[in-house]
């Protein structure tokens, strides 16, 4: 019986080490698959961020932001949770969840899709086809 080198053990550990991140990341993806699936619609609570309720609802998460009348935020998604946003606005926890319960039936059939999002940044040009 013949004993492994150097180069065959490396070969062994490269294989044994590209089968456990390709494990590990199929398991990190069938998680999240099941976390969202199982997450669908689910009530709304003061804890819960715009996007986490984006997400649960299937609605795209500018929609929220416009029924709230919240700016896009420059600097990545918005975190806070609508508790927090509530009190910023001076409006109680149960009106905003309103607002987004509003804002999420009308962004799901049967009412027409919402469009693109708005960009305040770009100006149309007039006079000019695109």
């Amino acid at each position: 019986m013949k004993r492994f080198g150097l180069q065959q053990w490396l070969v062994v550990l490269a294989f044994v080490l590209v089968v456990s991140f390709t494990g590990i990341f199929a398991l990190r993806t069938v998680r999240r698959a099941v976390y969202w699936h199982r997450h669908h619609d689910e009530t709304i609570r003061p804890w819960m961020s715009l996007g986490y309720i984006a997400r649960s609802y299937g609605v795209p998460p500018w929609v929220l932001y416009q029924a709230l009348g919240l700016p896009p935020k420059a600097g990545g998604p918005d975190r806070r949770p609508i508790r927090e946003i509530a009190r910023e606005q001076h409006r109680s926890v149960e009106e905003v969840i309103g607002i987004l319960q509003d804002a999420i039936v009308h962004a799901r059939p049967p009412y027409p899709p919402p469009g693109p999002p708005p960009h305040p940044e770009r100006e149309p040009t007039q006079g000019r086809s695109p």
